[in-house]
């Protein structure tokens, strides 16, 4: 039996933070019915690509669909009755909107007091923007990110994927089941908040506390870790690796892979505190060594000595690497019109109800009859609610 399969989870959810945070409920065996709009009745249809599109098939694989017209009193009235028996509704709308819609929290409350509620926005509920619409760029620029990424002196550099979108979608799932959890206490459900900004400012962690903590006000370092040192990209023979040198012990080992043993002796470089501020130097004294062998050839050699180093892959070479493999990262999955595919596997491991992907994302509407049949709707009802443009 899957962890979350006596859940259901109602997923008025849209672009990709919504729907990373349903994803991984539906990976450990909750029922995620999404509820779309039929065809027509949403002027944003199609924000995320071609229904069996790379994005859509990854963010909504596994789902239910169930198209309903939420505009419509009939379309609301059904949704309330299938709140009635949900656990959680997730949503990402503007602020506002589910209020507009008349199924804002008092409603949801007043129809199911169990009920757990979970808003994503881009910048909170409430405040000076919560009104104003919110993109993971812009949370990655107003949260600190562009800031610290890139070559000194470059300007701000966006990070290459959808950090703050994916990480709202995160907290918000971490919040479902801490509501979850309390509730096995309380009886109660509750409304889970979160938005792109604080999980981009949450996410720069420690960079944010160098200046919360410090007053210090982070800057780019490029490809080297801001505060340790050796920590970045070095060139090799035939390209480029990553070095992750932190501890004093690794630093020695290091030098003695390269050879250079007097570095090891050498006051400036001695702790990490001495290397940081002998920055430039310290690179200086390493980088030419580098260039000598191939990266494979360093990759062993480091490995061998316990330094921390990596390759720097693109993506065909990540889903080729061993260790990914082995983890299971890519899950083939059979698409009715694309065959097999693989999508990008859940990042957690357990002993007795691991995570898993159940199939593709549904087409649309693909479960309405029946979600709605299972309410006591009649076949008549269904197509007549069909003609109306309900669902």
């Amino acid at each position: 039996m899957s962890a979350l399969s006596h859940l259901r989870v109602l997923d008025l959810t849209r672009v990709r933070a919504g729907p990373a945070c349903t994803r991984i409920l539906c990976d450990f065996g909750a029922e995620v019915i999404r509820i779309e709009a039929p065809a027509g009745a949403d002027p944003n249809e199609g924000v995320n690509g071609p229904r069996d599109g790379s994005d859509m098939q990854n963010l909504h694989r596994g789902k239910r669909s169930v198209t309903l017209n939420l505009k419509l009193a009939e379309g609301r009235a059904l949704f309330l009755r299938l709140c009635a028996r949900a656990d959680a509704v997730v949503e990402n709308f503007r602020p506002g909107v589910i209020d507009r819609l008349g199924i804002g929290w008092p409603v949801l409350q007043g129809v199911n007091p169990r009920l757990i509620l979970a808003s994503i926005s881009g910048f909170g509920q409430t405040g000076p923007r919560a009104g104003q619409p919110g993109f993971d760029q812009l949370a990655q620029g107003m949260g600190g990110l562009m800031a610290v990424t890139g070559p000194p002196g470059q300007g701000p550099v966006r990070a290459g994927a959808a950090v703050a979108d994916i990480g709202a979608g995160w907290q918000a799932c971490i919040g479902i089941l801490v509501a979850l959890a309390e509730r096995e206490r309380s009886g109660l459900g509750q409304w889970v908040q979160t938005s792109l900004l604080q999980a981009q400012i949450a996410m720069m962690d420690f960079q944010a506390a160098r200046y919360l903590v410090d007053g210090e006000i982070p800057g780019q370092a490029g490809n080297e870790h801001p505060v340790v040192v050796p920590t970045g990209v070095v060139e090799t023979a035939d390209g480029h690796i990553n070095l992750g040198v932190a501890g004093d012990g690794q630093w020695r080992a290091l030098c003695a892979v390269l050879g250079l043993a007097e570095l090891a002796r050498d006051s400036r470089f001695a702790t990490v505190a001495a290397r940081t501020a002998n920055r430039a130097a310290c690179w200086a004294a390493i980088r030419p060594a580098f260039r000598s062998r191939t990266s494979a050839a360093w990759l062993a050699a480091l490995a061998e000595a316990s330094v921390p180093a990596g390759p720097i892959h693109r993506m065909d070479a990540v889903f080729a690497d061993p260790q990914v493999r082995h983890l299971g990262m890519a899950v083939p999955v059979t698409h009715p019109g694309r065959g097999e595919i693989r999508l990008v596997g859940p990042a957690l491991a357990m002993s007795r109800t691991p995570p898993a992907i159940r199939g593709p994302a549904p087409a649309a509407g693909a479960d309405t009859e029946a979600v709605l049949g299972a309410l006591g709707l009649s076949g008549e009802a269904i197509a007549a609610l069909r003609r109306a443009g309900v669902v």
